[in-house]
């Protein structure tokens, strides 16, 4: 008897695309002032939990400190991830100042809530080693 096949659940479909891509994202306050509380951190995973289901990504780890947040992403190839970068950013920003105003207010001062830049990183596939190997090995002789 042969093993079941079990499907991937990490791997999707399109209509021409499979695709299984995951961003690490590390976002940082501006001036990577201390603005979070245990509140704050559980209000922004929720907003940007719906950001990335609208954009048809999920969120799929979310963990932060006082100074910086923690995103593991799955997202689907027709995303630009600098836009959905954009939209995480700023979608959480008009939240947190809107319902947050008097506690961010003694960190953060002017419109910014985030720092422009932000860490992003490919993660959740096979090490580049690994991949570089198989790559190799597919060479055959013409």
């Amino acid at each position: 008897m042969s093993p079941r096949w079990e499907p991937n659940p990490d791997i999707r479909t399109g209509r021409s695309v499979i695709h299984m891509l995951h961003a690490h994202l590390v976002f940082v306050p501006k001036y990577r002032r201390g603005v979070f509380t245990d509140d704050i951190l559980t209000r922004c995973e929720e907003v940007m939990r719906e950001v990335c289901e609208k954009a048809n990504a999920e969120l799929r780890e979310f963990n932060g400190e006082r100074d910086h947040v923690h995103l593991l992403v799955h997202y689907p190839p027709q995303i630009k991830l600098s836009t959905l970068v954009g939209s995480l950013k700023g979608v959480s920003a008009h939240y947190l100042r809107k319902e947050y105003a008097d506690h961010i207010r003694k960190y953060l001062w002017g419109a910014h809530f985030w720092s422009p830049s932000y860490f992003a990183a490919s993660a959740g596939g096979a090490p580049l080693s690994v991949v570089k190997e198989y790559i190799e090995q597919q060479k055959r002789p013409l």
